[in-house]
């Protein structure tokens, strides 16, 4: 399982760096649970992890909790892709329906993928789908068979402590990660998660756990400390 940590600026992206990550998700969580960036951060980003890291560091940028505006997300899409991301994450926040989803996400891989072929689209569902009047994330397999995405995600969008683990059961996250990789995706699995859920998530076996608030010592509107990544990319690991 590898381990994606959401900074918001360099300092951050310098913490994370420190921590030994393997995704850095550049993030702008005042625009959201997927909020997304400005391109010369990421791009800056990019620059640091090239010249800390070389290629052993990949990454992911945000590019928003999207209602249906498959123009308007391709286009942001692109814009990550230019910056230098690997992994272009799109929330579908206000998505109501299937069709609505398939739309979207269509748009933001062509846009991604005639870019650039080798890098991948992050479909982000919601753990508290009906509290936000979300598309379920049990639509993954419908949505999947119809667009070429490469990794299915459940975050939260409602940023108020409740993980992702309080709105799905693990046997409801085990039923998500297994339809996903069905198709032949990538999984991942955030949502204001603490250490003491890290045991139950390596149980539900996604590829990729997703985090920020963890590693800001609890509230996310705190600073990333390498210390917290550190220790939490040895539990990952099963070092701890």
């Amino acid at each position: 399982m590898k381990l994606l940590v959401s900074p918001k600026d360099m300092e951050e992206a310098k913490a994370v760096i420190r921590g030994n990550a393997d995704i850095i998700d550049v993030k702008n969580p005042k625009e959201g649970s997927l909020g997304a960036n400005f391109p010369w951060i990421i791009k800056s980003i990019r620059a640091l992890v090239e010249k800390e890291k070389g290629n052993g560091m990949k990454i992911s940028a945000a590019i928003g909790d999207f209602d249906y505006k498959p123009g308007t997300a391709s286009l942001a899409a692109l814009g990550a892709a230019v910056a230098g991301a690997e992994y272009i994450k799109v929330g579908l926040h206000k998505i109501k329906t299937k069709q609505e989803a398939i739309d979207l996400l269509t748009g933001v891989v062509k846009a991604v993928k005639d870019f650039a072929p080798t890098k991948k689209v992050v479909s982000a569902f919601y753990a508290d789908y009906k509290r936000i009047n979300s598309i379920s994330p049990f639509e993954i397999t419908a949505i999947g068979a119809e667009v070429e995405i490469d990794v299915a995600m459940i975050d939260t969008g409602i940023k108020d402590g409740k993980s992702t683990l309080e709105f799905l059961s693990e046997e409801e996250l085990k039923t998500f990660v297994l339809e996903s990789k069905a198709l032949g995706l990538l999984t991942a699995l955030a949502g204001s998660l603490k250490f003491e859920d890290v045991s139950a998530i390596k149980e539900i076996g996604p590829d990729i756990i997703g985090v920020r608030g963890m590693v800001c010592g609890g509230n996310r509107e705190d600073s990333v400390r390498a210390e917290l990544v550190r220790e939490l990319k040895r539990m990952v690991r099963g070092e701890l």
